[in-house]
C-alpha cells in the first residue's frame, strides 16, 4: 500500500495508569512519518496527563470533545471542541479532563514523540 492508514478504532490502545487512553496512529511505533506524531487520545470525567515536558518536540492538541483544562508554564488555559495551543519545547505542561464526558484531543509531535522525549514531574 502506498498510503499509511489507520483508524483509531482498530488501533489497540496504550491506558496509563493515571486515566489517558493513546491511539498512536502515525509515528515511531505506528508507523506512517519517521518526522512526527499523531495520536488521537482520550481522557475520562477527572482524569489528565502527568506534568511533564518535551525536551526536544513541540507537541500541539486540537480538542475534538469535551472541555480541557491545560496548565502550561504556570499558566491555566480553558479548551473546547475545535481549539487548538501549540506547546513549544520544554514547556512543563499538564491537561486535564474539566468535563462530565470523555475529552477527546488529537495531539501531533515534532519530531515523532518517543518515550525518551518526555520527562515526567510526578
Amino acid at each position: 500500500m502506498a498510503a499509511h492508514v489507520k483508524n483509531a478504532k482498530n488501533v489497540t490502545p496504550l491506558n496509563s495508569e493515571h486515566g489517558e487512553i493513546v491511539h498512536e496512529l502515525i509515528g515511531h511505533a505506528a508507523g506512517g512519518s519517521q518526522a512526527y506524531s499523531l495520536a488521537e487520545i482520550v481522557i475520562p470525567p477527572g482524569k489528565g496527563s502527568l506534568k511533564h515536558y518535551h525536551p526536544v518536540a513541540e507537541e500541539s492538541y486540537y480538542i475534538r470533545s469535551g472541555t480541557a483544562r491545560l496548565d502550561i508554564d504556570g499558566d491555566t488555559i480553558m479548551l473546547g471542541p475545535g481549539d487548538s495551543v501549540a506547546i513549544l519545547p520544554n514547556k512543563i505542561h499538564q491537561i486535564f479532563n474539566a468535563g462530565e464526558t470523555d475529552m477527546v484531543l488529537l495531539a501531533v509531535c515534532v519530531p515523532a514523540w518517543t518515550p525518551d522525549n518526555s520527562v515526567y514531574l510526578d
